[in-house]
């Protein structure tokens, strides 16, 4: 079987997160600047060897300040730690119809643990310019605690300004290389 190459078409992706703010409402936050490389055995995504590369300094999450603070030594520690990497260990199937079960490990603060991730396979098509896309869809969470980012405050009412889980997701569309 032929290996095949594929790379993230970053105009038509996006990787986010969603995590509780005072315990009442959720914060949307993005990386603007990520890559991801994978590796198949012709098209069988099952097989993939993926490898993402985020760069932490391009957190967005809509305040110049909430960025900075998320860059700083309290969460991120761009200074020390300038990458979120994910590689992949194993897929299940869940259905027959394009969903599975993505494992990896994820490094973030230079603590790596293995994460579940539920992807659905968009499919494989290809576009007006002759390239081969595939798209996916991933879902997950993670506790921010798991990889050293303790940080938060208590409230007047006694309740967190942060919360420890954060929901994690992507749409990816991801190019065959020629």
């Amino acid at each position: 079987m032929a290996k095949q190459q594929w790379v993230a078409d970053a105009s038509h992706s996006e990787l986010g997160f969603k995590i509780r703010h005072l315990m009442i409402t959720n914060i949307n936050g993005k990386f603007n600047n990520f890559t991801v490389n994978a590796e198949t055995e012709e098209e069988d995504f099952m097989t993939a060897k993926v490898r993402v590369a985020v760069d932490i300094d391009s957190i967005s999450t809509g305040s110049a300040d909430r960025d900075k603070h998320l860059r700083s030594p309290d969460f991120f520690d761009v200074n020390t730690y300038k990458e979120i990497i994910f590689e992949t260990t194993k897929y299940e199937s869940v259905d027959n119809d394009g969903s599975y079960e993505l494992y990896g490990d994820l490094t973030i603060r230079g603590i790596t643990k293995n994460i579940k991730l539920a992807v659905e396979f968009g499919g494989v098509v290809k576009d007006p310019w002759g390239n081969t896309r595939a798209g996916f869809t991933i879902n997950g969470k993670i506790n921010r605690k798991d990889f050293g980012l303790t940080w938060n405050a208590a409230t007047e009412a006694g309740g967190v300004m942060v919360g420890d889980e954060v929901k994690i997701y992507g749409e990816v569309q991801l190019i065959k290389k020629q």
